[in-house]
């Protein structure tokens, strides 16, 4: 016997032959994937280490036999393929690896929180799981986010759906922590002109260097366009699962960077490619004359300084 992480394991009445109890095997303890494993069980939700008898088998969660390397077969089809929407197995794991990383919390605290084992978090983030509902939720619930989320079902909608909160209260935020939130790099929207004076906002990746914001752009672009005017530039974070987030707003005048070295500094430590690809080789950089923020939480959570 065989199995892998996230594979399930059916112990069968000898009478029936019907399945009497099953369970998600969340830990290993050989590499080679022979018994004995560490099993959630449906019905308990507890964890044990099991010895497989001769009335257990090993299944895939929507019964179909796992690949050697345990990946899905190619083009197999499952109930949780459907329920998961245009995300893919592999895109869950990145998204659970992203939501932990942004919230500062470690693999261990996170396989703690959604009781389950750091061996079988670290599968789920790194190879093309397609973890149960189950699994889904516990990590939603140890993240601080939705199902949803992690499975990309809002790919396509605005954020901010979900309802406000009962007793909300606005935050104002001061330079420091605008600076903080601003972080290193991230994806921020430019307002300015257009060369035909119609407003203009535009999504793009930038970085943070000492006190100026850069980013990249194409030369004869709109947004290239907005050197030597006054623009905004906005970054927010939404939290959809407690209906709460902040928003940063700079303003000040852009400039194409042209000092060489300069420009190699920021191509040498630029932390991604710009999303929108192509040949984005002129840097621009706002440097804020005003820099403001407020923060949306509860009140019943405030505590004044």
């Amino acid at each position: 016997m065989r199995a892998h992480l996230g594979d399930q394991l059916v112990i069968e009445s000898q009478a029936t032959g019907a399945a009497r109890r099953d369970g998600e095997i969340v830990g290993l303890r050989h590499e080679d994937g022979t018994p004995p494993y560490d099993v959630r069980w449906s019905d308990t939700d507890e964890v044990t280490l099991v010895f497989p008898g001769p009335d257990a088998h090993i299944r895939h969660p929507e019964h179909e036999q796992p690949a050697p390397t345990g990946e899905r077969r190619p083009g197999a089809v499952t109930a949780a393929t459907h329920l998961a929407g245009a995300g893919s197995p592999g895109d869950i794991g990145r998204r659970v690896a992203a939501e932990r990383r942004r919230r500062g919390i470690s693999r261990v605290e996170t396989a703690g929180r959604a009781r389950m084992s750091p061996d079988y978090l670290a599968y789920l983030e790194e190879s093309p799981a397609d973890p149960t509902l189950a699994t889904l939720i516990r990590l939603a619930d140890a993240l601080g986010t939705t199902v949803a989320a992690l499975r990309g079902g809002g790919m396509d909608l605005p954020p901010g759906q979900g309802h406000a909160l009962l007793h909300p209260r606005l935050q104002d935020l001061g330079p420091e922590e605008c600076r903080t939130l601003l972080s290193t790099h991230g994806v921020g929207r430019l307002a300015a002109s257009a060369p035909d004076g119609h407003p203009m906002v535009v999504p793009v990746n930038y970085e943070v260097v000492e006190d100026a914001i850069a980013f990249r752009t194409t030369p004869g672009s709109v947004t290239a366009a907005a050197a030597g005017t006054e623009v905004a530039f906005e970054v927010d974070h939404v939290d959809e699962a407690l209906s709460q987030g902040w928003s940063v707003l700079a303003v000040g005048p852009a400039s194409v960077v042209t000092d060489p070295e300069a420009v190699r500094r920021l191509s040498r430590h630029a932390h991604t490619t710009p999303w929108a690809g192509g040949q984005r080789d002129l840097w621009m950089s706002i440097r804020p004359t005003s820099l403001t923020g407020r923060r949306i939480i509860s009140a019943d959570r405030y505590r004044p300084p």
